[in-house]
């Protein structure tokens, strides 16, 4: 079984990556802006909670975060395995995961870490392109859309690029990543659950490596 953790800086291809990695192995591709979006829509006590906080400008909670993944990794579709992105950001985070995954039999058991050097991912953010709708990755230098020049290959929607997909924001995101996720790579090397992959080798080489590595772990 797979229950996986993927981390990685942006523009490491983390994004492309889950998406085929979810679909190949039949897990829910779970992130959090899509649980909060997913949570205030559906109009529960805790969907409001997280609604308020937003709407007011604030940040959630560790609390409230923990509880919303708790409660979506206790649903029935993510018993065979799930693919999470985007969570644990903080020791604090990695901590209750751990522990709510043991009380609800949804044990972490990879954590794969894409890498890459600042000056390859500063060079693709300024390419990067999205699908606004279903989320797909894009770079129009390195991995433009194969069907047509921007248009998403999965679901036909114009791509966009971001606005803070800029190299000077980007510096300043990257900064925060490595602030934030340095005690990250450290707490699950301790746990024996981290597994790094060289993400300047080129999407097709990546995606092998990954695959190999899927392969004899799940």
């Amino acid at each position: 079984m797979l229950n996986i953790v993927l981390m990685g800086p942006p523009g490491a291809g983390k994004g492309t990556h889950a998406l085929w990695i979810a679909k190949d192995y039949g897990l829910p591709h779970i992130s959090t802006g899509d649980m909060f979006r997913e949570a205030m829509a559906s109009g529960s006590e805790l969907g409001n909670q997280i609604k308020a906080i937003v709407n007011s400008g604030g940040l959630v909670s560790d609390e409230l975060t923990c509880a919303l993944v708790k409660e979506r990794l206790s649903r029935i579709d993510c018993e065979n395995g799930y693919l999470l992105d985007g969570f644990p950001r903080t020791i604090a985070q990695a901590e209750a995961l751990k522990t709510f995954g043991k009380e609800i039999n949804r044990e972490v058991n990879t954590v794969m870490n894409i890498s890459c050097p600042d000056e390859q991912l500063i060079e693709r953010i300024a390419g990067r392109r999205v699908c606004p709708k279903c989320g797909a990755s894009y770079n129009v230098t390195f991995m433009p859309p194969k069907k047509k020049e921007g248009i998403c290959d999965e679901c036909g929607t114009p791509i966009v690029q971001r606005k803070d997909d800029n190299a000077e924001s980007f510096k300043v995101r990257l900064a925060n990543y490595y602030k934030s996720t340095a005690p990250l790579m450290e707490f699950y090397k301790g746990e024996g659950l981290l597994a790094d992959f060289d993400g300047s080798i080129g999407a097709a080489d990546l995606k092998k490596a990954l695959v190999a590595f899927l392969e004899a772990h799940k």
